[in-house]
């Protein structure tokens, strides 16, 4: 090669983009420090599962593009779950030519296992130490020139996610440690377990020919990992007799210890904090009564404090219809037009947006107790409950989730182990009270339980609990005798939660709920508005003629046994399978009350209600029913996809409507004996 073809060749690799990967545990920190980098609004959660794909972005430093990825937060590269299987395959690929390994230096030895991994791939590698804040906080101190040489003289980088310092300095090492290469051997076994590497890489060799991780793919044959056998199939019955994956787990453990006993002093001020209080949240006894105390007080929040700004957003909302209804009226638009805006376009999305403010609140509280760490405690704490239904703690993560939405809740069981587990806490998850049936608790509860109205809503979200729960244990039961996966989570460090974070999340979340009311909401209360106002004759003038009111009619006989005998409210619920949130619209549509939520919408809405013999045990039955019955479009969509199967989604719509037809029906007949 010439000077001239070499000096193009340089040019060339400077120009061509350096692609990263992020990897670390859960709550390391990992995927705030991809926010700083990229700007991407992505949410952090202190739970495996949230980031169940990876997630690419770019940033610039010193004029080189740098490619970033952010894969899921893995313990190991040993592949069990599906975000075990995305991170090793992501950063396998030949494409990631550097790995930023973010470790929580708070808790640095938990983190470092996964980082002896690492280094086994002979990819470059740099160690990020984030949450060096914390450590310095809590009197702790890294000694940062002997913890890189004893992993290799790899680039160890402080910095802090949520300072958003460090950065610079990351970046600098990420462009001369790949200019540099991978480091050498870091953990050498015992001997005789050379040997056997030794064996297994000249066995591969033969079989493979050279292959860049040639130790890393010995290793992992010794531990009998599945995907390699898979990759590269090799007799080795030879050399390998058995699996040595606990002899290699135990051996990187005590290189761990003394990496910690010569890096890391004052350790042992590290969890006295974390210690205290996990003594009374994660009590075996008071655990779960502390858990529903928290969520009450959630709800509490967002009643008290969400009614208090929705007053100023309904009169604001309120003028702004006044306002659009006149300027229609003096531009001499048609009668029929001004119907359709106001009375459907205005009253369906008006409805739902006076919501916001109780949104907002739930959604801010949600994100603190899920940025201070609190939320990985439920699942420990719910751990042996799940057990006894045939499923992990684990598997209440999504189901927390669900509180939010279902479609992120779905998406979240990827974390679970097996196919079975996934199924079964997908079939349970729509149980759990998303926000979107939030609009519908209030505006019910408020109109017909006065000042029980709190606790009337409260009760539905421990009802959709406790249902799910008891579903679990009845397929449990009946699939016979068999075990749950042991719950393995990290219990991140208590924190203060960071405000970015915090934003980030509920940005997103009002966003979503917004967008949702500005186009899902929209076109479902323009479509109520013409099946209200069309029949088989055309235009009607009066609505019981209407296509939307022989719909009604079919249903009337099926839902009259659960105190919801008018059509009204049977097309309300039809129009709530496209998002929970239409129910209220629909109301507003079908009854024509432009601002529901007001006082005087609701007492207009009750007054008319009354009149056919709707009172609270009605309300109480139809809340049941919202709760039970099959969730939105969206997330039936999400849980085909997910599933894989047509017909079993098609079951578990059918089954919740059956199970919110039965438990609506029970909650009507009882109560109405009981006030009768």
């Amino acid at each position: 090669m010439t000077q001239k073809d070499q000096a193009g060749q340089a040019v060339r690799e400077n120009s061509r983009p350096i692609t990263v990967g992020f990897v670390g545990n859960p709550n390391c920190g990992k995927t705030t420090l991809f926010n700083a980098f990229t700007g991407a609004k992505l949410k952090v959660a202190n739970w495996p599962g949230v980031t169940v794909e990876k997630v690419e972005g770019e940033t610039k430093y010193d004029g080189r593009l740098i490619k970033v990825v952010d894969t899921p937060g893995i313990y190991s590269l040993t592949s069990y779950t599906i975000e075990e299987i995305v991170t090793r395959k992501c950063i396998e690929d030949q494409d990631v030519d550097v790995i930023i390994n973010v470790v929580d230096a708070s808790s640095l030895e938990r983190n470092l296992y996964l980082t002896l991994q690492l280094l086994e791939l002979k990819k470059p590698v740099i160690l990020a130490l984030n949450m060096m804040d914390i450590v310095e906080e809590r009197g702790m101190e890294i000694d940062l020139h002997r913890l890189p040489e004893m992993l290799g003289h790899i680039p160890v980088v402080p910095v802090s996610a949520r300072k958003r310092s460090g950065l610079d300095v990351l970046m600098h090492a990420v462009v001369h440690h790949y200019e540099e290469g991978p480091q050498g051997v870091v953990v050498r076994y015992e001997p005789w377990l050379e040997s056997l590497i030794g064996q297994v890489e000249e066995a591969l060799r033969q079989r493979y020919g050279e292959m860049d991780n040639m130790r890393w793919h010995a290793i992992k044959m010794l531990e009998c990992d599945e995907e390699v056998k898979k990759d590269h199939p090799i007799d080795l019955f030879h050399i390998v007799s058995r699996s040595y994956e606990k002899e290699i787990i135990n051996e990187k453990y005590d290189y761990i210890e003394e990496v910690i006993d010569e890096c890391l002093f004052n350790k042992e001020k590290q969890a006295a904090m974390t210690d205290r209080i996990d003594s009374f949240l994660t009590h075996p006894v008071w655990g779960i009564p502390i858990f529903l105390g928290i969520m009450a007080l959630v709800f509490f929040l967002t009643f008290m404090v969400g009614d208090f700004l929705k007053g100023y957003f309904e009169v604001w909302l309120d003028s702004c219809s006044q306002a659009l209804l006149a300027g229609l009226q003096a531009m001499g638009t048609s009668q029929w037009l001004i119907s359709l805006v106001v009375d459907g376009i205005v009253a369906g999305v008006g409805g739902i947006l006076t919501f916001l403010p109780n949104i907002f609140i739930l959604f801010l509280a949600l994100a603190f107790l899920e940025d201070s760490g609190y939320m990985a405690r439920v699942a420990y704490v719910m751990n042996e409950t799940m057990s006894r239904v045939g499923l992990s703690g684990k598997a209440f993560l999504p189901m927390l989730l669900g509180f939010g939405c279902t479609v992120p809740a779905v998406m979240a069981t990827r974390a679970l182990a097996t196919e079975r587990d996934r199924r079964r806490t997908i079939l349970i998850t729509p149980f759990m009270s998303c926000s979107a049936r939030l609009p519908i608790y209030v505006l019910f509860a408020q109109m017909f339980f006065g000042e029980h109205a709190l606790l009337a809503a409260y009760s539905l979200y421990v009802i959709g609990l406790l249902t799910a729960i008891g579903i679990a244990y009845v397929v449990h039961r009946g699939a016979g005798k068999e075990e749950g996966d042991a719950l393995l989570i990290e219990l991140p460090e208590y924190k203060t939660p960071n405000k970015r974070t915090v934003a980030i999340y509920v940005w997103e979340k009002v966003k979503d709920y917004l967008t949702k009311a500005g186009t899902t909401i929209f076109v479902a209360s323009i479509v109520l508005w013409f099946v209200l106002n069309m029949g088989p004759a055309g235009l009607v003038e009066d609505v019981s003629g209407s296509f939307a009111a022989m719909i009604g009619r079919f249903l009337v006989p099926a839902l009259k046994p659960a105190g919801l005998g008018s059509w009204q409210i049977a097309v309300a619920l039809i129009s709530g399978l496209s998002a929970k949130e239409v129910v209220v619209s629909s109301f507003s549509v079908l009854y024509g009350i432009n601002n529901i939520n007001s006082a005087a919408g609701m007492a207009q809405l009750s007054g008319i209600l009354a009149l056919d013999g709707f009172g609270a045990v009605n309300a109480y039955a139809l809340m049941i029913f919202c709760l039970m019955y099959s969730p939105c479009v969206a997330a039936i969509g999400t849980i085909r996809r997910e599933t894989k199967s047509l017909s079993w989604t098609a079951g578990l719509v059918v089954f919740q409507i059956l199970i919110a037809w039965v438990m609506a029906v029970v909650v009507y007949q009882a109560g109405s004996l009981l006030i009768g």
